[in-house]
């Protein structure tokens, strides 16, 4: 039986971004919640792949392009002809908040268990060190997709790897539909060691009125390392036997709230892959997250990188 890699691997979907400046036109960008976090995994120094299907159109290559430019891997990107990835659309507010709208139907990522290189896929997670996905992962994925991927997740974690899962429930994902969106929760914390949920979106969908009572829930699952994100307040941190707050260091007014959660989450596994203690993972976590929301859009620019 061969060790877990250092691997870090993201599931989840990489879209093609519209966002409109202040001058009314619209800025080309990528996108999506999960590839967010692997580009800040893989500026942190980890390892890290990213796990999702796209077409063979420009905008898939050029999804391929950014990925390799941060040092992402890219083996485990099912590719299938002829066909496009989604498209969101984003436009700001002066809050710092935002409105996106999602053109979805018919991209691939859809299909990711059900392609016919899928096991290629569940190969590479196998034999990774952690898996991190979200409940847009979920809410992408057909009940067979999904059934597949949790018996992939249970095979891992039987080889060692440590699966991450931040619950970021959207709706609209989900047309509305909270009991199947409950029912396909609780399947995926049957398999999840790490949960990384913000607080507001347990209390919609759970209707936890504290993020004692999240922790709680979760802890029920058996999930040994908890950490609540609740916006500008502080992270409470829970592993067996311990639970803490972790303040925000400084409270900043947004430039744009676009991706602090991922970066947060990726903060946190890189601090924790990198053998700190769940606190100070913390600590760097609302480090990160602080230095996204500084800035517009997803993806803080890298010094001296072109921007795809």
């Amino acid at each position: 039986m061969s060790e877990p890699s250092g691997r870090a691997v993201c599931v989840g979907e990489a879209l093609i971004e519209l966002k409109r400046g202040s001058d009314g036109r619209f800025a080309l960008s990528c996108g999506g919640d999960t590839f967010n976090t692997a580009v800040y995994l893989a500026r942190a120094g980890i390892d890290a792949a990213f796990a999702t299907a796209i077409g063979d159109d420009p905008y898939s290559e050029s999804m391929l392009a950014l990925a390799a430019a941060e040092g992402i891997a890219t083996n485990l990107v099912l590719r299938v002809p002829g066909r496009l990835p989604a498209l969101c659309l984003v436009e700001g507010a002066p809050s710092g908040e935002r409105s996106v709208r999602y053109w979805r139907e018919g991209a691939p990522v859809h299909e990711l268990f059900e392609l016919p290189d899928w096991m290629r896929l569940a190969e590479g997670l196998v034999s990774a060190k952690l898996i991190y996905f979200s409940g847009i992962t979920l809410s992408l994925l057909s009940t067979n997709g999904i059934a597949r991927f949790l018996a992939v997740l249970e095979v891992a974690r039987g080889q060692g790897a440590k699966v991450a899962f931040d619950g970021n429930f959207r709706p609209r994902g989900w047309k509305g539909d909270l009991p199947r969106t409950r029912t396909v929760f609780i399947e995926a914390l049957k398999r999840v060691d790490i949960a990384l949920p913000t607080f507001d979106d347990e209390a919609v969908l759970w209707g936890d009125p504290s993020p004692e009572a999240t922790v709680a829930r979760l802890q029920a699952f058996g999930i040994g390392e908890i950490v609540v994100k609740n916006g500008p307040n502080s992270a409470l941190v829970a592993r067996v036997g311990a639970q803490d707050f972790v303040p925000v260091p400084e409270v900043l007014v947004p430039v744009d709230t676009t991706a602090a959660g991922d970066g947060f989450n990726a903060g946190y596994l890189a601090a924790r892959l990198s053998g700190s203690e769940p606190m100070q993972a913390a600590a760097a976590a609302h480090r990160l997250a602080g230095h996204v929301i500084r800035h517009p859009g997803a993806l803080v620019p890298r010094v001296g990188a072109a921007m795809h």
